[in-house]
């Protein structure tokens, strides 16, 4: 088997930032810290309006930063590939964290699977330290680690993601979903590592949350595949 090069093996690490000067910081320490190397870490920023800019400005060099103003998550992960250079891709929300050996585990089952596509793990849920008893009470935790189907959860290799094309910018809420659903659709075979990789921070301003009014996208994702499944099935008649 050909043994990777350093530049075969690059992961590029996507974070796209909105508002979020309390958390990005973990963040990016959680990637800093991985045990797999080699890196490049590259964060957007959505439009922030709060001090986000000025935390990700102290980790230059290591890290990239690039500006846009506010157009959504989905459009700052589409400017983050553009300027990646790995050959493989992977995405953290910047309110989130890494475990340290995530990018080791899911390699690893790229080198096990060579034909692999792209690599999920487990997720564990946490309240953010700074939450309130009374908001914690109105928002759900789960104890147990879940399987993670997120894009915080996946590594994938960069041609694989570009078969299934770039996420769709016109949804507020469930991006990923709509990127999920074409990637299936195209194809893509995926592993699911056992271990946790991902640590989901619940708050008070959890886009799910924040945006409850866009909820009605996810009916509009689904409809959107339903839709291309219509039409592959007539073209078959």
């Amino acid at each position: 088997m050909k043994k990777m090069n350093k530049m075969d093996s690059l992961v590029s690490v996507i974070i796209p930032v909105y508002n979020c000067e309390r958390y990005v910081a973990d963040a990016i320490e959680s990637v800093l810290a991985q045990t797999y190397k080699p890196t490049e870490i590259i964060v957007v920023d959505d439009g922030s309006t709060d001090k986000s800019a000025k935390i990700i400005e102290q980790y230059i060099p290591s890290v990239q930063y690039a500006h846009q103003s506010r157009n959504g998550s989905g459009a700052a992960r589409n400017l983050g590939i553009e300027l990646a250079h790995g050959n493989f891709f992977s995405f953290l929300d910047a309110d989130d964290t890494w475990m340290k050996e995530k990018l080791t585990y899911q390699m690893e089952a790229f080198k096990n699977d060579p034909g692999l596509d792209m690599a999920f793990g487990h997720i564990i849920n946490f309240y953010s330290p700074d939450l309130t008893e009374h908001v914690k009470n109105k928002i759900f935790c789960p104890s147990e680690k879940i399987p993670g189907f997120s894009a915080g959860s996946m590594l994938i290799k960069k041609e694989s993601f570009f078969r299934a094309g770039a996420f769709q910018t016109n949804w507020q809420l469930g991006e990923f979903i709509d990127w999920y659903i074409r990637a299936k659709e195209c194809g893509l075979t995926s592993f699911m590592v056992p271990e946790v990789v991902l640590r989901r921070r619940l708050h008070a301003d959890n886009m799910g949350i924040r945006d409850r009014d866009s909820r009605n996208d996810y009916v509009r994702i689904l409809k959107a595949f339903l839709d291309r499944r219509r039409r592959k099935l007539c073209e078959k008649t």
